[in-house]
């Protein structure tokens, strides 16, 4: 898609510790296309370690960071799916600010547009899943959590049964509403409602007690920690 808008991709960074490298060693490009939710964290936090002078379009499934992107140089905010149009439309914008090298930032009515009530946004209300030859569907109030095992990814509900899943960790997050589930781990994603307790763990972990699910430790990623606390309110 950047190729067609003659757009040239000087370089791919894949998680927050490798983009801090990066930009600690290279000259910074004119602008940067940004995801939220990098492997290892948020990517707001090579702001906090590098002082990044380049133009930034967000493109992300997460509509609850646009006030954070405020503060950021950030041309526009494009959320996934990208659609072309939208994406030449923040391409023309920042062409059109390049020459005066302006620190640009999103207009504020624009922010509170994508400020919209998740329920509003047509997030998922239930999955189905294949048991057997039958299809069955699960209403998301249903599902304690999603996690991965084995290279296999489930999701677990009320009755404390699991159900394979076609989809990758990343695909079903981005379809869940963010107010009730979040991935505290690249191998956990839990529902608010089914938190029975939490614990302090090792390393400024947290530990979850989930509710309807027996087995195993779910623990939130120390790069989670603050995120998910936010995220309790």
């Amino acid at each position: 898609m950047l190729g067609k808008l003659g757009v040239e991709v000087d370089q791919l960074l894949h998680n927050v510790k490798q983009a801090v490298q990066w930009f600690k060693t290279h000259q910074h490009p004119d602008l940067i296309f940004l995801d939220i939710q990098l492997s290892d964290g948020l990517s707001f936090e090579i702001f906090d370690q590098v002082d990044i002078k380049s133009a930034i379009i967000i493109t992300t499934a997460y509509d609850e960071y646009a006030l954070k992107a405020f503060k950021l140089n950030s041309i526009d905010y494009l959320l996934k799916p990208i659609d072309e149009e939208e994406l030449e439309k923040a391409i023309l914008k920042y062409r059109y600010f390049k020459p005066d090298n302006a620190q640009v930032s999103l207009n504020f009515e624009e922010v509170k547009k994508l400020l919209v009530n998740p329920l509003d946004r047509g997030y998922k209300k239930r999955i189905s899943v294949n048991v057997g030859q039958r299809i069955k569907l699960i209403s998301m109030d249903e599902i304690v959590c999603f996690y991965s095992r084995d290279k296999g990814t489930y999701l677990h509900t009320l009755e404390n049964r699991s159900y394979v899943m076609d989809a990758s960790m990343d695909a079903i997050y981005e379809d869940l509403q963010p107010d009730l589930f979040f991935r505290i781990s690249r191998g956990y994603i839990i529902n608010i409602n089914q938190i029975g307790d939490i614990f302090n763990y090792t390393n400024n972990r947290l530990r979850l007690k989930m509710n309807h699910l027996e087995d195993g430790e779910v623990i939130v990623s120390r790069q989670r920690v603050k995120a998910f606390k936010d995220w309790l309110g």
